[in-house]
């Protein structure tokens, strides 16, 4: 019996709509995660690209447990001396809500160029609209 190797050019791409609205935002960039990658099909190898799209609608609406809102402190760095300068979640959530989400998946992809090309099929929005309906997508609860 030989091995099943998936060719890049074969694969389907689907698109899916999550709500992130009251949803833990680990465990949604987890499933998020997964969807991007293609480990949802049975047809993942983890040398290729066989992920789907996924668009996040209520971004802004995610749930931080504890007192991560406060306490959880998202850095960034300029290049210059004394240039590191540091946000807690509830000023990132309010200026820029989708950038909370965005970069949990980010940190849970893969850290090389493969990750990048995946990275490019996530579409975050704050609010409940998105410009994606003419993609037919999916709705789908991954929490």
């Amino acid at each position: 019996m030989k091995t099943f190797m998936p060719r890049e050019e074969a694969v389907e791409r689907r698109w899916y709509v999550v709500d992130a609205a009251d949803k833990p935002l680990g465990r949604l960039a987890v499933g998020i995660a997964n969807v991007l990658r293609g480990k949802t099909k049975p047809t993942f190898a983890p040398h290729l690209d066989t992920g789907d799209f996924v668009v996040v609608v209520n971004a802004g609406k995610v749930k931080l447990t504890g007192r991560k809102n406060e306490q959880k402190v998202y850095q960034r760095y300029s290049g210059y001396r004394s240039g590191l300068k540091e946000f807690p979640a509830a000023r990132v959530r309010e200026r820029h809500p989708e950038r909370l989400v965005k970069l949990a998946v980010r940190g849970m992809l893969p850290k090389n160029n493969l990750s990048r090309k995946l990275y490019r099929r996530l579409k975050v929005y704050a609010g409940a609209e998105h410009p994606h309906a003419a993609q037919t997508p999916e709705s789908v609860d991954l929490v």
